[in-house]
C-alpha cells in the first residue's frame, strides 16, 4: 500500500510516555512524506506539560482528562470518549501509542473500534504475571493483540512476541529514550531547582530515588521508605534526592517516613531535562520506575529495581540492574554493598547498556514509510548481540 502523505497520530499521556514519544513526534515530523500530528490525554496533567515543554511539542489535540484520585476505570472511559472525537478531528492513517499505560489501551482500543492501523512504540515487554506492575502489564499483552506494527527495543520482547503468535511487523528499534537523552543531558547544565544545585555531587554519593508504582502501594511503599530512610541515616556519605510524585498516595508515604530525615532531599517531580542530567551526576538510581532501568544504564549509573519482578530483565542480564524487591533489609543490604563496595559498583557501573544507540526514531519513521509504500527497504535491526538473527 503506498500514500503520498501519511498522517501519523502519537497518543500518550504521561510523563514517561512524553518523554519516549516526543523524539519521535519530532523525527516524523522532519519526514516529507508524513504529517505528524499529536493527541494528548494528559493522564498526567502537571508532569506531562513539563515534558511538552522541554521538547518543544505542541500538541494538535488535548483530552485533558485528569482529575483527582482518578480510578482506572474513570481515565480509561474518558480516554475512549476523548479519541472519538481527536479521530474525527484529525483523521489519521495510522495511531502511534506507548508503552503500557491506560492512554496506551484506551488508544489502541479506540483506534481498532475505528479501524485504523496501530504502531506499538516499547512492544514485547512482559513479567507474565498479570498483576506484576498491576495495570501495565495486561494494557501491553491487550494492546499486543490489537497493533499491527510492533516496535521492540530488544530482540528478546520480539522474541516474547513471536511466542505469542505475533509473526509480522516486528521490528527491533531500540528504545526511544535513549534518543531523548541525547538532546537533554548536557555539560554545564544548571537545575532550576536552586537545591539541586547546592548538593555537593564530587564529594558526596548522591542516590536518585523515585517510587510511584500502584503495585507498590500499602506495606511495600512503607517498606521501600523505611530502607530509603535506615540507608540516609547509617550513611553520611550519601546525599539522598526523590522527587515525589504528585500521586498523594505516594505524598502521604514520604511525609510519615521520609521527611525530615537527614541528606534526604524531597522536591517536586522534576522536568525532563532536570531528571536526565540529575541522572548524569548521580552515583547510583533505587526507583520502581520503568523508563529508569533503561535510562540510568546508558549514564553508567547502576539501578536497584525497587520490586518484585521487572519486565526489563535485559537489563538485569547485562548486569546494569539488580532486583532490589519491596522488603527494607533486602533493599537496605543491597543499597550499602554499592555504597561501600567499589568492585560491585563499578561492575554494574561498566556494564553494557542493552537498549539502544539513540536511533530509535529514525528506524520507526523508516518502519513506518516502508510499510506505506515510502520506503523500498525496511530499517535494520537495532543489535546489541553479533549480527546473523532475521526478523
Amino acid at each position: 500500500m503506498k500514500k503520498e502523505q501519511l498522517r501519523i497520530m502519537s497518543v500518550f499521556g504521561t510523563r514517561p510516555e512524553a518523554i519516549k514519544m516526543c523524539p519521535l513526534v519530532k523525527e516524523l515530523a522532519r519526514r516529507e512524506g508524513i504529517e505528524s500530528l499529536c493527541c494528548v490525554t494528559a493522564q498526567h496533567r502537571q508532569m506531562l506539560d513539563s515534558v511538552l515543554e522541554v521538547f518543544h511539542v505542541k500538541p494538535d489535540w488535548d483530552l485533558d482528562i485528569m482529575t483527582p484520585r482518578q480510578s482506572l476505570s474513570a481515565i480509561t472511559s474518558r480516554c475512549l470518549l476523548g479519541m472519538d472525537e481527536a479521530i474525527d478531528a484529525l483523521k489519521p492513517d495510522m495511531i502511534l501509542v506507548h508503552g503500557d499505560t491506560s492512554t496506551t489501551f484506551a488508544g489502541a482500543l479506540s483506534a481498532y473500534y475505528h479501524q485504523i492501523p496501530v504502531g506499538h512504540v516499547e512492544a514485547g515487554l512482559r513479567t507474565y504475571h498479570k498483576y506484576a506492575p498491576f495495570p501495565e502489564e495486561m494494557n501491553r499483552v491487550l494492546v499486543s493483540g490489537i497493533a499491527d506494527m510492533y516496535f521492540c527495543p530488544t530482540v528478546g520482547n520480539r522474541e516474547n512476541l513471536v511466542r505469542e503468535g505475533h509473526q509480522r511487523n516486528l521490528f527491533v528499534t531500540g528504545n526511544t529514550v535513549i534518543d531523548a537523552l541525547k538532546t537533554t543531558v548536557r555539560e554545564g547544565y544548571r537545575f532550576s531547582t536552586e537545591e539541586l544545585n547546592q548538593i555537593p555531587y564530587d564529594t558526596k554519593k548522591v542516590v536518585l530515588v523515585t517510587c510511584h508504582r500502584r503495585e507498590n502501594y500499602g506495606e511495600p511503599m512503607k517498606n521501600i521508605m523505611l530502607a530509603l530512610r535506615q540507608l540516609a541515616e547509617e550513611h553520611t556519605d550519601i546525599e539522598l534526592v526523590y522527587p515525589v510524585h504528585l500521586s498523594p498516595v505516594v505524598r502521604e508515604a514520604v511525609d510519615l517516613y521520609l521527611r525530615g530525615a537527614p541528606r534526604v532531599h524531597l522536591t517536586d517531580p522534576l522536568p525532563a531535562d532536570e531528571m536526565h542530567n540529575l541522572m548524569s551526576r548521580c552515583y547510583m538510581v533505587l526507583t520502581d520506575s520503568g523508563g529508569l532501568q533503561e535510562e540510568a544504564p546508558a549514564l553508567g549509573k547502576p539501578v536497584l529495581v525497587l520490586r518484585r519482578e521487572t519486565e526489563r530483565p535485559e537489563a538485569v542480564t547485562a548486569g546494569t540492574v539488580k532486583l532490589a524487591g519491596v522488603v527494607q533489609d533486602d533493599i537496605v543490604t543491597m543499597g550499602k554493598r554499592l555504597i561501600v563496595d567499589r568492585r560491585a559498583y563499578e561492575e554494574m557501573a561498566h556494564a553494557v547498556n542493552p537498549y539502544g544507540d539513540g536511533q530509535a526514531c529514525r528506524r520507526i519513521a523508516d518502519a513506518i514509510e516502508w510499510r506505506y509504500g515510502l520506503r523500498s527497504e525496511p530499517p535494520a535491526d537495532f543489535q546489541t548481540e553479533p549480527p546473523g538473527q532475521k526478523r
